[in-house]
């Protein structure tokens, strides 16, 4: 999609949940696919532990290799966190710590951890990435999560073909119905949509270096 059309961006990553080998092969591959101009991010990466698919020590391992593949190829990274907040915060810690911590780092995407986890991920410089499951009648955490975070930090994203919003959920969601994540926020926050949807076009263009 991204060869076919200048307006789509990618991302490049090895999920957590795929079992295989970072070997040298696989990140001269990473390597080779992030050199393609419409790549804009090392992702999704990170941990899962509610999968459980892949072996931890293994997830750690891998998430590390590639967030320095990112410092070396001065790309943001779009981090996979599932049952696993304390773990990925001490590595993307240690990261920082060794790299040097650096402006729009990446985005913790799909969020689903506490208000401890959401304040520590934004003085660590990322995004938080929400999706329809704010819209989700047993998501209050989440709610009163977001209503306490600065429209400056969030990013409005989809996770599709998962996790549609409310009005169309169990069915495959699509970029489309971010509308409803949107609407969602800005009535959390009391503000208009517009204002919620510029700030998280301004803040993707920040984080993706998009210029237009």
């Amino acid at each position: 999609m991204a060869n076919q059309f200048t307006s789509v961006s990618a991302a490049v990553g090895i999920h957590p949940n795929e079992d295989f080998d970072l070997d040298k092969s696989t990140m001269q591959q990473l390597r080779i696919l992030s050199s393609h101009p419409n790549v804009v991010a090392i992702g999704e990466i990170g941990l899962d532990y509610f999968r459980n698919i892949t072996p931890p020590d293994k997830q750690k391992h891998r998430f590390r290799i590639q967030l320095d593949l990112a410092s070396e190829l001065g790309l943001p990274v779009i981090v996979h966190c599932r049952d696993a907040y304390e773990d990925t915060i001490n590595i993307i810690s240690e990261w920082q710590s060794s790299m040097g911590a650096k402006p729009n780092p990446g985005v913790f995407h799909s969020f689903s951890g506490l208000k401890k986890h959401a304040n520590t991920i934004i003085e660590k410089g990322f995004y938080i990435g929400v999706t329809g499951s704010i819209t989700f009648n047993k998501s209050d955490n989440l709610r009163d999560i977001v209503a306490g975070l600065p429209l400056t930090q969030i990013l409005i994203e989809t996770d599709a073909p998962f996790l549609s919003p409310q009005p169309n959920r169990g069915k495959r969601n699509e970029p489309a119905f971010v509308r409803w994540v949107s609407d969602k926020i800005a009535e959390i926050k009391s503000v208009a949509v517009n204002e919620v949807a510029s700030s998280s076009t301004q803040n993707a263009k920040m984080l993706f270096g998009w210029n237009n």
